[in-house]
């Protein structure tokens, strides 16, 4: 049964599909994956993910390998994006419970590209929240930039007067990363959380 997530938003955040945005395309598949995949990222999937080191939000430092030993939805946000990233990690919690009640063995990862703000403390609060099955992952400024420019994503927080209350644009994919196989598919937001399950777990069998 899909749980039904309540998403508080308020405000407007100007999010600017960078980066990624202008490689992803309707067109040729890759290889392996054919029969499941929607759009075509220039250069190859292979261009996209690797190695990276973070914190959890349990204080634990981590790198890609501990976090991704299984199918992995990731997401690059921040917890005080008041409408755009928990509206987007609800559809994806949503998702995962679709797979999950069908017995696929997967997870989510909410990489904060806010390190400032975003705590192990407060990323524990966020993922509470949004999925149990949800993993949390902030670091240095250097280690999530280190993740962003692995994952083509985008990020640049805006000008603001009061130091502790900002917006950040970036980019609003999700990535979907098998063990075996890394990075294997992007994902726009506007796909529904039926959709989107239907997409992931075509992965997920294929593989």
């Amino acid at each position: 049964m899909i749980k039904t997530y309540t998403v508080i938003a308020a405000g407007l955040v100007a999010v600017l599909l960078g980066g990624l945005a202008s490689m992803v395309f309707f067109g040729q598949r890759d290889e392996g994956f054919a029969q499941c995949r929607q759009t075509t990222v220039a250069g190859g999937s292979g261009s996209i993910g690797g190695p990276f080191e973070l914190v959890d939000h349990t204080g634990r430092t981590v790198r890609d390998t501990d976090v991704i030993d299984r199918p992995t939805l990731i997401y690059f946000g921040y917890t005080f994006c008041p409408d755009v990233c928990p509206l987007d990690n609800a559809r994806n919690a949503q998702a995962a419970d679709i797979l999950i009640d069908q017995g696929v063995d997967m997870q989510l990862a909410f990489i904060s590209i806010d390190p400032a703000r975003d705590t192990p403390e407060v990323l524990a609060e966020f993922v509470s929240y949004m999925h149990p099955e949800m993993i949390g992952l902030t670091g240095s400024a250097e280690q999530v930039r280190a993740a962003s420019q692995a994952y083509k994503t985008y990020y640049a927080a805006q000008e603001s007067d009061d130091p502790d209350y900002y917006l950040v644009d970036h980019t609003t994919f999700s990535y979907l990363v098998l063990p075996e196989h890394g990075f294997v598919d992007v994902f726009r937001r506007e796909l529904t959380p039926e959709a989107l399950a239907e997409q992931v777990g075509c992965f997920i069998e294929a593989a």
